[in-house]
């Protein structure tokens, strides 16, 4: 629980409570004047009254605020920004990024870029709907995430990021339909890229399997990147990584349920412990969903 909110919901218990004490002392103070002392006395008594309801609100709403604080989660939960919305990155405080927290950016910016860009070509081929549902309304939004930071941080391809080991693209004014598909500035992205699509033009199970794969290597990459994050105490990057972790969670259970859709009854799982994990949080319903742009689907083309 946090101790801040505990002690502003005792101040402010203990504040509001003065003022009770004070309006019921001005309905129940004592007039010398004997002719007003009938009159005093029922003021008194409903100042009694009044005071009585103003404390027991009081209880409850400090009660409220406290269990408030308890139910709340701290910036370093890594739940936090679970509803699915994009971190507000303009309003968030400045942070002290390290080189290695500089250079998560650069490589999750090129991660996304991977999953946009291998699920259009995959969806190019099979037709598969979960493929430009997820690309087109959720990495598109998960791109300019990352895009965001970067922009805030006015971070040069070529300056800043030292894990950039091909020619820099340059991407951080750039909108998202004007990168060059299947083009990275990290070496180790860029073969990873090229495996995946020539593993996933094999079959439409095969890209399944592939679009898999892609949400495991994210989650597991922003698992390690979110606690360098913390580390630094650099929440807009811990809220951003969060933002896009809970997006892989759903597009897992999207291309695991349109898997046994087509009669892999296994799903992701059909892959092996690597991509095994029904421990991954499912949405409210506990299933895969119906395919929309936020990856909680299934349907199949």
């Amino acid at each position: 629980m946090n101790k801040t909110k505990i002690v502003s919901a005792v101040a402010v218990a203990v504040l509001l409570s003065s003022v009770a004490s004070a309006h019921g002392h001005r309905y129940g103070k004592k007039n010398n004047n004997s002719a007003n002392q009938g009159q005093q006395q029922t003021k008194s008594h409903k100042g009694q009254r009044m005071n009585k309801h103003i404390r027991n609100g009081l209880v409850a709403a400090s009660a409220t605020m406290v269990m408030s604080g308890c139910n709340s989660t701290d910036g370093n939960n890594s739940n936090t920004n679970n509803s699915g919305n994009t971190p507000d990155i303009d309003t968030s405080s400045y942070s002290t990024l390290s080189q290695d927290l500089v250079n998560t950016l650069s490589y999750m910016g090129n991660e996304e870029r991977l999953a946009y860009d291998v699920y259009n070509a995959l969806y190019t081929q099979w037709g598969t709907k979960q493929f430009t549902n997820i690309a087109s309304k959720s990495e598109v939004k998960h791109i300019q995430a990352v895009q965001d930071l970067i922009k805030k941080y006015k971070i040069n391809d070529d300056v800043n990021f030292t894990n950039v080991d091909l020619e820099p693209l340059g991407y951080m004014n750039t909108a998202v339909v004007q990168m060059q598909a299947g083009t990275y500035d990290i070496s180790k992205i860029q073969r990873l890229y090229d495996d995946l699509v020539s593993e996933g033009s094999a079959s439409e199970v095969a890209a399944l399997q592939v679009a898999c794969k892609v949400e495991v290597i994210d989650v597991e990459d922003l698992d390690a990147y979110i606690k360098i994050a913390e580390a630094s105490n650099a929440q807009d990057v811990v809220d951003t990584f969060n933002f896009l972790r809970n997006g892989s969670y759903n597009h897992y259970w999207a291309f695991d349920g349109a898997l046994k859709n087509i009669g892999v009854s296994d799903g992701c799982c059909s892959l092996g412990t690597a991509y095994c994990h029904p421990e991954y949080p499912q949405n409210e319903k506990g299933n895969s969903g119906n395919g929309n742009g936020n990856g909680n689907g299934g349907n199949g083309r």
